[in-house]
Formats: structure tokens, sequence, C-alpha cells
């Protein structure tokens, strides 16, 4: 086995911000996301790169009256009501020309037309998993609903990520949802890294350190922007023979989420990318797998600069490629690859 490199896009518009910011607030980046994916494709295929696009299945409607005909009928029922992208239903466009922020049936196309990347699953409604109030039903209905919306246009959803990331295999009750998923279909997510600063949803830790859940989250939200730039948790890369070892819907863990470019620390923005191309370069060597991600709407903000980094680590993808057969592929590639 060579190594492997998979990125994953989390790719979700509005539906994915709604309960943190307003369309006006962020109608700019929002509104770029179209062009940035088009460009994505273009470097991509440039270099020869595989992307996989976890899709929020509202997306895939082309009309408000084809979403709401996958609608299921038991809702999320969070305890935080405000959590629920139900309740925009009433106040969005009727198609995307209307709408841009809430329907995406264009890009649906042009990724199916391109041919060479992955469309899957961020769940039918940008679903949390370990959000007081829903339910496994309910979540199991969300699933059906993605599956049935990208089964109308020819797709079939073999991969998904988490909203939030909001899985941890370890809890009982998270086993039942990947469960859910595989009797979907759906064969490999994407989780957390193994350190403890990139998980906000397991309390052992703020029992551990007796400090309250909202401190322990800005102390790991600290400490995961200096791991951005300083290696705090190591390369985060993983053996494939142990990710077989997983369950039937097999783990492909995240091994570093690319942020942004900043223009407060561009002066340190090379350790940002010199943090990535070392971990790679550690992957193709000892054939491992490295799983890059991010969301296309990221980009938004300072986009040329974003492109530019992006490129750099494709250029060095492109070199591990020829000289350690480093391989790019989609998370269902993968897992199918690892299966075989």
């Amino acid at each position: 086995m060579t190594g492997k490199f998979v990125i994953s896009l989390d790719f979700e518009l509005h539906w994915g911000v709604f309960d943190k910011r307003s369309v006006e607030s962020y109608k700019s980046n929002l509104l770029k996301v179209r062009p940035i994916i088009t460009r994505m494709l273009e470097l991509a295929d440039k270099y020869g790169i595989s992307l996989t696009f976890s899709t929020v299945g509202f997306l895939f409607a082309e009309t408000k009256n084809e979403l709401l005909e996958h609608i299921p009928l038991n809702k999320p029922t969070y305890a935080n009501t405000n959590l629920s992208p139900y309740l925009l239903l009433d106040t969005i466009g009727n198609s995307e020309t209307e709408d841009p922020f809430h329907f995406a049936h264009s890009v649906i196309i042009e990724l199916i037309n391109n041919g060479k990347h992955e469309i899957g699953s961020h769940t039918f409604s940008h679903y949390y998993c370990h959000e007081v109030g829903q339910t496994v039903e309910q979540f199991e209905q969300d699933i059906k609903a993605a599956v049935s919306i990208a089964k109308s246009k020819g797709l079939k959803l073999e991969s998904i990520i988490f909203p939030r990331n909001m899985i941890d295999p370890s809890f009982e009750i998270d086993r039942k949802y990947l469960d859910i998923c595989y009797n979907n279909g759906i064969k490999s997510f994407r989780g957390r890294e193994k350190s403890f600063i990139y998980n906000d949803h397991n309390s052992l830790w703020y029992n551990k350190f007796y400090l309250s859940k909202k401190l322990m989250i800005y102390i790991k939200r600290l400490l995961r922007l200096v791991d951005t730039y300083f290696n705090i948790t190591g390369y985060n890369t993983y053996g494939l023979k142990h990710l077989k070892a997983n369950r039937n819907v097999l783990n492909l863990p995240s091994s570093r989420i690319l942020r942004s470019y900043s223009q407060k620390l561009s002066f340190i923005e090379g350790l940002k990318l010199r943090r990535i191309t070392k971990a790679m370069n550690y992957a193709a060597k000892n054939n491992e797998l490295y799983h890059l991600w991010w969301h296309p709407h990221n980009f938004g903000s300072n986009t040329d600069e974003n492109f530019s980094n992006l490129e750099e680590i494709f250029k060095v993808y492109h070199k591990l490629n020829k000289e350690y057969n480093f391989q790019s592929m989609t998370m269902t590639e993968l897992t199918n690859y690892i299966n075989n």
C-alpha cells in the first residue's frame, strides 16, 4: 500500500452557517462559492487531484417544491430551536436564480459533468447529531431524505461528513448513527484528529481538568489555532491497515483543516503551509493517509491568497506522487481500495 491523499470539502452554502451568520453578513463569501468551486475543479484537474464534495442535501433541489417533496415527516427536535434549518423554509426563494444562498443545483450539475470527483453527503439538513433533543429515528429519516434526493439526480451517496464533526465512534449512540449510514449505502465518514483538542463533544476532558465546558472549548480553540502553525499534536497521518480494522463504515480521519488566509497572521503563513506539506511528506514516505479539508466558502475572502496556498500544496502533492507514488483519492475510492 502506498500513501494516500484525501481532500474533502464541506459544501453547504448558508445552510452550514445560518445559525451563526445571516445571509446579509456573509453575502460576499456565499456569492463567491460558485466561481470558487469552478476554480478549484480546474486546479485539481491540472494536478490530478480528486476531491470529495460532501454536500448538504437541501442543495440538490432545483426548486423549492422539489425540496419540500423530500423533507422528512420526523424533523430534528433540537432543544435549541434556532438550530433547525426548517425554520428558514418559509423565507427562502423558489430556485437558485432567486436564491443562490440556499440552492446549488447548477453546482451539482457541474460536478456531475466533470466526472472526476465525488459527491458525498453532509446530511440532508446539516444535521447535528450531538445536539440535545434530536433522536436516532430523526437522523435516520434525514439520511434517507439525503439518499433519496441524491438518487433523483442519478447519484449514489457513499461517504458522509457529519456537520461540525459531531460523531465519535467511542459513543454507543454514535455507533447507531453509523449503522444507519451503513444500512443506507454509506461506506465511510471523516472522523476527527486523535488529539483531544479537536473534540468539543466529549465531557471527559472538562471533568478531568475541572473546567467549565465553555472555558475548555475556548482553550481547545486556542490550541487548535497554535497547532495550525506549530506541531503540537503530530502529523495526524494514519496507517491504512489500521483504518481497515474499523467498523463497517470506515473512519477516514481528518489530518488538518486548511484554514483560510489571514492578513493578520500573514507573517507566519509559511509556517501553516510547512505544517501541512511536512505531514504530506511523512504520509507519502510511510505509506499513510493524509486527509485535508475545508469549506469552499472559506475562500470567499482573500481568494487569490487562498488559491496561491492551495496550488503550493498541490505542487507538493505532484512531487510526492512522482517520487513515492503518493495517490490522491476520493473518500469512496480510498474506502474501496482498503476493503479490496
